[in-house]
């Protein structure tokens, strides 16, 4: 089984050298996939690894990559601990401390957060439209696209003409902890009815044969279950 024990200092630093190769592809850094995860575990609808796996690499995972089958195992073995652990980070109502990289100027900017959140967000854009339209809590969400588009290539899209002062970004960065932590309360509702309704469902009798490696995914991603689910799981 794949724990919920939050990675350590070095656990992180293979991960992030490992989700490097796939940045030419558009992966996402270690930040990045934080706030992705973050944004999964607070939206109103469960998403699978199988669909959000090659959000993260930017395509299929290349097993080129690796060595060996047991350092690809590893590396998504500490994948899926983080998503754990973010998990019980957001269960526990305790203050939520992103994961946020320092620059070469020692500053945490937080951009590449926010972006893995909205990156989130867009798994199930239909379904966060509740959010964005409450204008009572609307503004939840204010900090973090103030950061995601600080500098966005649209000048239009960017909240400050100017550079952001530090003391600011301070201000945003502190929100965005804030509003994390609400979001995942506002939603809280509607994952609790769809977790209800999935039980509800659920038969407790195998009523078909057990799904072979070169048959279709139970997904419905179209691929076969060993290129798909059956290739995540990590014992």
């Amino acid at each position: 089984m794949i724990g919920k024990k939050a990675l350590t200092d070095e656990e992180c630093k293979r991960l992030e050298e490992t989700l490097g190769h796939f940045r030419e592809q558009g992966g996402m850094n270690l930040e990045t996939l934080d706030g992705f995860f973050a944004a999964l575990h607070c939206g109103p609808e469960l998403v699978m690894p199988s669909e959000f796996l090659e959000e993260i690499f930017g395509g299929e995972i290349d097993e080129s990559l690796f060595a060996a089958k047991e350092d690809l195992e590893g590396f998504l073995n500490l994948i899926f601990r983080h998503w754990n652990a973010t998990s019980e980070r957001l269960q526990s109502r305790e203050v939520f401390v992103p994961f946020l990289a320092r620059d070469d100027e020692g500053v945490e900017r937080a951009n590449d957060w926010a972006k893995g959140f909205l990156r989130g967000m867009l798994m199930g854009k239909e379904s966060w439209k509740e959010l964005l339209d409450d204008k009572e809590h609307d503004g939840l969400l204010v900090p973090i696209f103030a950061l995601a588009h600080e500098n966005d290539p649209e000048p239009k899209m960017r909240p400050y003409k100017e550079p952001m002062p530090q003391e600011r970004r301070d201000q945003l960065v502190a929100g965005l902890v804030g509003s994390v932590m609400m979001i995942y309360c506002y939603f809280e509702p509607q994952r609790r009815a769809q977790a209800r309704e999935s039980r509800e469902h659920t038969t407790h009798r195998r009523e078909t044969p057990k799904i072979g490696r070169n048959d279709p995914c139970y997904c419905g991603s179209g691929k076969k279950y060993k290129k798909c689910c059956g290739n995540v799981t990590v014992q």
